[in-house]
């Protein structure tokens, strides 16, 4: 454990030296911002309406964008100038590395995650909301969105491990969240897509209710959890038995 904590504060001290940590702040105030000048619709809940239209523009979007970035960039060194052989060469073993990676990637995610709340928070203020705020609805979903991103952060995170390139794993990102907006619409495939999983567990429920949004949320857990695991110890497996 030690040892891992060790692992885990040397690649938060590398995060520390880039500018990789202000894109958390990205989708949240692009969000808020679309929450702040989209007209108010009458007779709808104020506070589910405005975190249903930032919901949707953040975890439809840019949300998977954002895993895919926080996965290449924390493998990036390492690919550069025969970083892998100089950190393996360390008592550290390769499991241990590749957990703190992915734990520096969801992290990431959660602040994200946290900024968002903040940001609707704070443009309901603004609006001039009184009505009392729905924590439950707030928390279950930002919540669930922070949980959903974890297969597509453990498949990234196969991917960028794999792959020497920086670009190439950020491409295939964009390919694959690009369909978003059609998959959702299929109860059948959506809730087994990894860039749409986000958006499903984060939009309030009664807010949608066509296509994958009628998956029940224990199924959509279920389904979650199980690419997770399967993502994870792929790639795991795969840089164990990488020769570096």
């Amino acid at each position: 454990m030690r040892t891992f904590l060790n692992v885990l504060r040397s690649e938060w001290l590398k995060m520390r030296k880039t500018n990789i940590w202000l894109l958390v702040f990205v989708s949240p105030v692009l969000a808020g911002l679309a929450g702040f000048v989209q007209p108010m619709i009458a007779g709808l809940p104020e506070w589910e309406w405005l975190f249903t239209i930032a919901a949707a523009m953040h975890a439809f979007l840019f949300l998977p964008l954002l895993t895919g970035v926080f996965a290449a960039f924390v493998c990036r060194y390492e690919h550069a100038g025969g970083g892998w052989k100089q950190v393996l060469a360390l008592p550290v073993s390769r499991t241990e590395l590749y957990l703190a990676k992915f734990t520096i990637v969801i992290a990431l995610l959660a602040v994200t995650q946290l900024l968002l709340l903040v940001v609707v928070l704070g443009v309901g203020t603004v609006r001039g909301f009184t009505s009392p705020v729905p924590w439950d609805i707030f928390l279950r979903s930002v919540l669930g969105g922070w949980v959903a991103t974890m297969p597509l952060a453990s498949l990234q995170m196969f991917v960028s491990v794999a792959w020497s390139s920086f670009a190439a794993p950020l491409a295939i990102n964009v390919i694959f969240t690009i369909p978003n907006l059609l998959i959702v619409n299929s109860s059948d495939y959506g809730p087994y897509y990894p860039w749409a999983q986000p958006i499903l567990s984060m939009m309030p429920k009664g807010e949608a209710d066509f296509g994958a949004f009628n998956v029940p949320l224990e199924t959509l857990l279920f389904v979650i959890l199980g690419s997770f695991l399967v993502f994870f110890a792929g790639g795991l497996t795969y840089f164990r038995r990488k020769e570096i």
